[in-house]
């Protein structure tokens, strides 16, 4: 995943709800990391999601923080805010409770790349522990499966210019 970034020049920005930086930890454990990854944000709180992130207050009102839409506004936030190419999100619920009406392993993982979005829903099994690694290694299978998807250049430079 690192090469095929480092390959096509771009950059890479991480919003993290659920795995509580458990992505951006992952991806740092590899050497040469630091030549794609922009730096990762942890937004744990819902509404830390709407004040760090921007996240629509009304949406995480609607729906909750467990929310495919809110995946996506956390994937643009974290390419926007920390300028780079790929913004990857987390967010879903590791358990062992429910979080607003939602049950444990309901995971979001969410892509924003080149103006598209790509998101996935997951009902993971197991442990907090267990739903917290199903997510990461979810977030980045299908960071993979986006990059392929296109053979596009990445946005623009004003178009990841930080948010307010």
């Amino acid at each position: 995943m690192l090469a095929l970034l480092r390959e096509r020049g771009w950059t890479l920005g991480v919003a993290e709800s659920l795995t509580g930086g458990l992505v951006t930890a992952t991806i740092v454990d590899v050497p040469g990391a630091s030549v794609v990854l922009r730096g990762g944000i942890v937004a744990y709180a819902t509404d830390t999601k709407a004040a760090v992130l921007g996240v629509d207050a009304a949406l995480l009102a609607a729906r909750g923080a467990v929310d495919p839409d809110v995946a996506c506004s956390m994937a643009d936030a974290a390419r926007r805010l920390l300028r780079a190419d790929v913004g990857l999100a987390t967010t879903g619920v590791a358990g062992p409770d429910p979080q607003d009406g939602r049950p444990p392993g309901l995971v979001y993982v969410a892509v924003s790349l080149l103006g598209a979005r790509h998101v996935r829903e997951l009902e993971l099994l197991g442990d907090r522990a267990q739903v917290r690694a199903g997510a990461v290694h979810a977030g980045l299978r299908l960071l993979v499966e986006a990059m392929g998807a296109t053979d596009s250049v990445p946005a623009d430079a004003e178009d990841r210019r930080p948010l307010g």
